[in-house]
């Protein structure tokens, strides 16, 4: 396998860090006591809650957006999304004086879709059953002359969410420690294939693990098949930012080159490690955020005197339900 041969590579990934480092926060890694005893492993967590929004999304929403050529800004930018994108879209869009238009499901939590027009973006909701919510998206766009920003399947968010990758290799090469494992939780995808696009380049032997929730697992089964396949239609999660269908056609591409296999955690073993995360590391991260903790915490993963990293996706969650969580 070469660089050239995937849509997305490090030197993508190094351009994206140079772009969004005088807005982006470089989230840390964490490392806490109580945890690795718990485990029998030396685990790094990479919270990025902490970020910009409260979730990833930023780095690759304003990678994006800051590629669009000056003369086609005036139009603006539409995106669809559960909240994080729509926020990291939104913001990306304010701070370059730049007009956003989400396309976001009636059923997301309430605090996104008011998070999202904080940022002064307009909200336009769909029905997350009935609905093609990119048909919405590409109709919206087309008629403003607006530019639409992918959730996942586009090099520039690719590379941008990479960023996060990029600086779990450097933190732990300045620890003089090399990850043995990185997990990354998966919707469409674009999190772990920049994760795993810096982290390979880096350290080629670290096992690369995507987190889903239980029955919305199709990067698993598609790594499984070999071909991208969906996850059963019907149900919910907890886990809201998770639930993309499939897995996307240029985020599979790099997946399932660099991933060595799938984990999943049901919805209860989620809200015990948010749970988790706020009683003992004083942490709040959404479900879809700590489902690769929750993995880690179910004993999905062989971690028994390893260096793992965990990241920690996000931390836009419901205030209900995370008060019921942490009852």
């Amino acid at each position: 396998m070469t660089e050239q041969l995937l849509p997305v590579g490090p030197a993508d990934i190094d351009a994206a860090a140079r772009v969004i480092a005088p807005y982006a926060i470089r989230t840390p890694l964490l490392s806490f006591p109580v945890l690795n005893e718990r485990v029998g492993a030396k685990v790094f967590l990479k919270p990025e809650m902490l970020q910009r929004t409260g979730s990833f999304k930023f780095r690759g929403a304003f990678n994006k957006v800051f590629s669009i050529p000056q003369d086609k800004r005036a139009g603006g930018v539409v995106a669809f999304s559960s909240g994080n994108h729509a926020q990291g879209v939104a913001a990306a869009a304010k701070i370059l004086d730049m007009q956003a238009t989400i396309v976001m499901p009636a059923d997301a939590p309430l605090s996104k879709r008011e998070r999202t027009k904080s940022y002064g973006a307009e909200v336009v909701l769909y029905d997350r059953d009935k609905d093609d919510r990119e048909a919405i998206s590409r109709g919206i766009a087309e008629k403003r002359g607006a530019t639409l920003v992918k959730p996942y399947d586009d090099p520039f968010v690719i590379a941008g969410q990479g960023t996060a990758g990029r600086e779990i290799a450097e933190d732990m090469a300045t620890l003089g420690l090399a990850p043995d494992i990185v997990v990354a939780p998966a919707s469409g995808g674009g999190l772990i294939a920049g994760v795993a696009t810096a982290v390979k380049a880096r350290y080629p032997q670290a096992e690369i693990v995507v987190a889903e929730p239980e029955a919305f697992d199709d990067h698993g089964i598609s790594l499984t098949a070999g071909h991208r396949e969906p996850h059963p239609p019907a149900g919910r999660t907890i886990c809201d930012a998770l639930m993309a269908l499939m897995p996307g056609e240029m985020t599979f591409a790099i997946n399932s080159k660099l991933l060595a296999r799938g984990v999943t955690a049901s919805d209860k073993e989620v809200g015990a490690a948010v749970a988790f995360a706020y009683r003992e590391l004083k942490l709040v991260v959404e479900p879809g955020g700590a489902v690769g903790l929750a993995a880690l915490l179910a004993g999905r993963l062989d971690v028994a005197g390893k260096n793992v990293v965990i990241v920690l996706s996000g931390g836009n969650v419901d205030a209900d339900l995370f008060a019921e969580l942490v009852a």
